[in-house]
């Protein structure tokens, strides 16, 4: 059974691995409908520490390190925009895109957060081989 399902899993991995290697140079910046396109019901993660999921109504339920907290988000002037109220972390992010991997970088700090993507309904198998392509590792079934 697990050589099937490496056999099966292993051109698509070897795909993925690929296309991202392809795209790693190709991040293109979003306008204001391109982000709120591509992150509304999507989940964003670093595939070990955090995962955000933007919510189409404007939350952002955010797990760092397993812990959750609820935020807000929208787009203004092309940039994602999160108010986390008293808590630190309020500002205003460009956001850049290759295939699922998104960059958003603080144009105060010029410091960026990178993760992958996946539809926040079923992200697990998409989120699964992109963080096992990034590390580089098979998957067990």
């Amino acid at each position: 059974m697990k050589v099937c399902f490496v056999m099966i899993l292993a051109p698509i991995v070897l795909a993925l691995a690929s296309s991202s290697i392809e795209a790693a140079e190709k991040f293109q910046n979003l306008n204001c409908g391109q982000v709120r396109g591509k992150l509304a019901g999507m989940e964003f993660t670093d595939c070990v520490h955090w995962r955000d999921i933007f919510a189409r109504n404007g939350t952002l339920a955010g797990y760092p390190m397993g812990r959750r907290t609820v935020v807000k988000w929208s787009v203004q002037k092309d940039q994602l925009c999160l108010d986390c109220g008293k808590d630190p972390g309020s500002g205003c992010y460009s956001v850049r895109m290759s295939g699922n991997n998104v960059e958003l970088r603080s144009e105060g700090t010029g410091l960026s957060n990178r993760g992958a993507t996946a539809e926040a309904d079923r992200p697990t198998m998409t989120l699964r081989l992109i963080c096992a392509v990034r590390a580089g590792k098979e998957l067990a079934p």
